[in-house]
């Protein structure tokens, strides 16, 4: 089975709803950080908005945002990051009445006419095979490999089997990751089974509780801290495998995003949440393929951030692929339930599902 993305179809702006819409109408923000009423929300979706009789997509989008006129294009903003003065665009509707379009139906795929009104078995739980999903993966991250950038977002049970670790490891070094999004506790137990060999004082491998193995992560911490970064310590203290190790190795950018529960933290931990979004949203704005893994916030939190599509250099217009992985149900819908409407979901234990990528992705 070879890869092809699904071509997007951009609407056919000579339709007369299109083509006889108004203007779409801005209004300045009247202070910093506040936007007029009547502001228009982004979604996950191409949105169109027509300035000057010429319909302009916002090409940098993400949910929950507003969009601003700058320099003849259209910026989705953050609240937070709107000025005194910005050309903020107004309008409820959707439909191009206001001069605003959301298109969700660009990468829609022909359905058969032969889909039942009732049938079983619609959703996804811990009852579906997802044998076509991981089929469907493997194939996507050949492709990706090459012609996309493949971001991963783990949580900390990632880094507490062997395995796991070896084979995410290994998905690095052969360039199948780009980026990666993790908190403090991810990077901890990863470098201390990198330099102890156990995660929260457990065996990686075994399971089994070392003596006193509960200072094992405080231990790393304050070693790490005590090199002053991470990259210090891989050098100074030998260490040769793992996640956090492979990045380095690699030159793949992580963000280490912190949480009010941290311990220690890590030096590269991104302590204020804002600071922390932007660095994730740098991460995201190259993303065509994003992996959910084990961590709901921050899998909630990326899911926010990234849309349906993506503005290629060459200006084509792709498909942004979003997958949800967890052992939890609730976990995987929640992403759903928060806008994230095109995400799959595959509910299986992290740790099993990146041996089985590592091995699928080198199947003939």
């Amino acid at each position: 089975m070879s890869f092809k993305l699904t071509p997007y179809t951009p609407p056919d702006f000579t339709q007369p709803f299109l083509a006889d819409a108004p203007d779409a109408r801005r209004l300045p923000a009247p202070q910093d950080g506040v936007v007029p009423d009547g502001y228009h929300a982004t979604t996950i979706f191409p949105e169109y908005f027509k300035v000057d009789g010429r319909w302009l997509l916002a090409e940098e989008s993400r949910m929950d945002c507003v969009t601003v006129y700058r320099e003849g294009r259209v910026h989705v903003v953050e609240f937070r990051n709107i000025r005194r003065g910005d050309e903020v665009f107004v309008g409820r509707t959707e439909d191009a009445s206001e001069g605003i379009y959301v298109y969700p139906h660009g990468f829609r795929e022909a359905e058969s006419d032969s889909r039942d009104v009732f049938a079983f078995r619609q959703g996804r739980s811990r009852e579906t095979a997802f044998s076509i999903d991981y089929d469907q993966l493997y194939d996507l991250l050949r492709y990706e490999r090459d012609h996309g950038s493949i971001l991963w977002v783990m949580g900390p049970a990632c880094a507490f089997d062997h395995d796991a670790r070896d084979a995410f490891a290994g998905l690095i070094a052969e360039g199948y990751v780009h980026g990666l999004l993790v908190g403090n506790a991810l990077a901890t137990h990863d470098l201390e089974g990198a330099w102890l060999g156990t995660a929260l004082g457990q065996d990686i491998y075994t399971q089994r509780s070392r003596p006193m193995g509960h200072y094992n992560h405080l231990d790393t911490l304050n070693r790490v801290r005590r090199h002053g970064s991470i990259a210090r310590f891989i050098e100074a203290e030998g260490i040769d495998n793992g996640i956090i190790y492979s990045c380095v190795r690699h030159n793949i950018p992580f963000v280490l995003g912190g949480s009010i529960r941290d311990d220690g933290p890590l030096p590269e931990i991104h302590g204020d949440v804002y600071d922390a979004q932007n660095a994730m949203r740098d991460c995201v704005r190259r993303a065509t393929t994003v992996i959910c893994m084990a961590s709901t916030l921050h899998t909630i939190a990326t899911g926010n951030m990234t849309p349906s599509f993506r503005v290629m250099p060459d200006g084509t217009v792709r498909q942004v692929y979003f997958y949800s992985v967890d052992i939890s149900e609730f976990a995987v819908n929640k992403l759903g339930d928060r806008g994230s409407l095109s995400a799959r979901s595959i509910v299986t234990n992290a740790q099993d599902f990146i041996v089985n990528v590592y091995k699928g992705v080198h199947r003939a």
